[in-house]
């Protein structure tokens, strides 16, 4: 189960820049395109003549054409036309509502009359400051949504999964605080005073700061819903203010997870980062982006043998630790906007 009213990035721009993507979210098919304008539109991937996937097809003059038999779709979900036919009569499809912002293309599954793009797309300030740099990338990953949501929202694994990387015994050690801002869930860890992690280390070079002395470094996930995290993660020379240090001594970065249900035990990952230090190094955002992408991906073995197990023994409880108190929050959030969808689907009934 998801919050289908709510905005999910659907793609990127650059995956629909030479046709038609067809992805599946919120269990929906979807078929995404540009129409005449330029603007992104999305439909079901259903042609409404044999019902075959209209991402097959090809667009052709800013319409949609389908790949079976030539059926041309409007971004409405209307026909437009069909060769040798009239097609007055034929049924619309559904079509999502669909922005393009920050780099990214969001559609909502859920009611279109509550779609407002003013509400529930973050606000990534980042993304149009020439400070800034971002790279990253997009995993498919066999496991629920809240899975990844638990795990971006307890960083203690990276002291095992990911221990030639980011991790160190002190994450561990340092304990993490919890809180909640409406609908916003944010967790936080600050360790001082500690070796930095070979990740860190070489942002600390690529930086032209020192990578043999110790550091202040944090950690400050926030979760909103549907199921974005942004981590706020960096790492400072010792006693030099940590988090609020200057610029000139500390790399920070933010981790950006956008987790977009594709099945209910499945997701497609939107991961990168966005760095505030040497923007316009692009050997940089490249090998920051390799390293990442690896990190990631050591996330994605254990999460998916997480679900098999999951769902091969589904009546056993799961421990709630005080380190999942993140997770457990954004569960809490999200089950109550599914509840209110249902209750609202109910006395609309």
């Amino acid at each position: 189960m998801f919050p289908r009213n709510a905005w999910y990035v659907a793609c990127t721009p650059g995956e629909i820049t030479n046709g038609p993507l067809g992805r599946q979210i919120c269990g929906e098919p979807m078929v995404f395109y540009r129409d005449g304008s330029g603007a992104v539109a999305a439909l079901e991937d259903y042609c409404p003549h044999r019902g075959a996937p209209l991402s097959l097809g090809r667009v052709c003059e800013g319409q949609l054409v389908c790949g079976y038999h030539g059926l041309e779709m409007g971004c409405d979900g209307k026909t437009v036309a069909m060769p040798g036919q009239r097609v007055r009569g034929f049924p619309e499809i559904r079509s999502y509502p669909v922005v393009e912002r920050h780099g990214f293309v969001w559609v909502w599954p859920g009611n279109p009359a509550l779609a407002d793009a003013a509400v529930g797309i973050p606000d990534l300030t980042w993304a149009r400051d020439p400070e800034w740099s971002f790279g990253g990338g997009l995993f498919r990953i066999a496991c629920g949504y809240q899975l990844m949501i638990d795990n971006l929202m307890d960083l203690t694994h990276e002291t095992y999964v990911h221990s030639t990387s980011i991790g160190q015994k002190e994450i561990d050690e340092t304990p993490c605080t919890t809180r909640t801002e409406g609908d916003e869930v944010i967790t936080s860890r600050f360790m001082n005073g500690i070796e930095p992690p070979p990740f860190w280390k070489m942002a600390l070079r690529m930086n032209g700061l020192p990578d043999d002395q110790l550091v202040d470094r944090w950690q400050i996930c926030h979760f909103s819903p549907p199921s974005h995290v942004l981590i706020e993660v960096g790492v400072a020379l010792a006693g030099q203010g940590g988090h609020g240090a200057p610029k000139d001594v500390k790399v920070s970065s933010i981790v950006v997870d956008f987790i977009t249900p594709e099945t209910d035990t499945s997701i497609h990952y939107f991961w990168g980062m966005a760095r505030h230090f040497k923007p316009d190094d692009a050997a940089l955002t490249a090998q920051i982006r390799e390293g990442q992408g690896k990190i990631f991906a050591e996330d994605r073995e254990m999460l998916e043998r997480q679900q098999l197990n999951l769902l091969h023994w589904p009546e056993r409880k799961l421990l709630m630790l005080n380190i999942d108190s993140g997770g457990l929050q954004a569960r809490r959030i999200i089950g109550r906007l599914i509840a209110a969808e249902r209750d609202a689907a109910t006395a609309a009934v």
